[in-house]
């Protein structure tokens, strides 16, 4: 499949780096101090910021204080932090200016994970303090756009999980869903899915950024 596009946008955990055992180690740690049974935060927390989670389903625990420490726990933690396979030689194959990240982490986790795994801070990111709604809202992937200057709609984005996909579709921009973290089943409005980066390719057309998947 082809698909042609002006610029790319990364969710980066699940995406760029693989960071899910640090997360639901995280989430089981945070479970532990108030003796709760994490599972269905887990069911969610991948792709939306920590407040929206606990405010989904333990609203009383949506404070400062917990999301304080959530994002202390994670920034202390790199243990099994890797990049997603085929990530770092895409990146390396778009041209400069024209691919950023849209994430609901911080910026300080963001830059512990990328360079965790040797990848570089890109000029343009999109974090969680620099929006008011987080994914599944469209807020951070219009931001991402506008900081590219180009029209979301004119945007590829790639995706891991069901709020991120929801948040680049109403967005106006297409999606390929990565099948890292949920099945392609969990991803249905991404225009495709692929395991990773290995098999995805881009080119400079004329007119055009083309993106290949196999």
């Amino acid at each position: 499949m082809d698909l042609r596009s002006t610029a790319c946008l990364f969710d980066l955990d699940g995406v760029l780096v693989d960071s899910r055992a640090v997360v639901e180690r995280t989430w089981h740690r945070w479970g532990e101090r108030h003796q709760l049974d994490v599972a269905p935060l887990l069911r969610i927390a991948h792709g939306r910021r920590a407040r929206d989670t606990l405010q989904a389903i333990i609203p009383r625990l949506a404070t400062d204080a917990e999301v304080a420490w959530l994002d202390a726990a994670e920034l202390e933690d790199v243990e099994g932090l890797t990049p997603v396979p085929g990530a770092r030689e895409f990146l390396a194959s778009l041209p400069i200016g024209c691919w950023g990240i849209v994430t609901s982490c911080s910026r300080a986790l963001a830059e512990l994970r990328l360079s965790s795994v040797g990848f570089a801070v890109p000029r343009m990111i999109v974090v969680s303090g620099d929006v008011k709604h987080g994914k599944p809202a469209p807020d951070g992937y219009r931001l991402g756009a506008e900081r590219l200057g180009v029209a979301p709609a004119d945007c590829l984005v790639f995706e891991d999980a069901p709020p991120g996909v929801a948040a680049a579709r109403a967005a106006g921009a297409r999606v390929i869903g990565i099948t890292t973290t949920h099945p392609a089943g969990d991803l249905r409005d991404a225009v495709t899915t692929v395991p990773d980066f290995t098999r995805v390719r881009a080119r400079v057309a004329r007119d055009a950024l083309v993106v290949t998947t196999a």
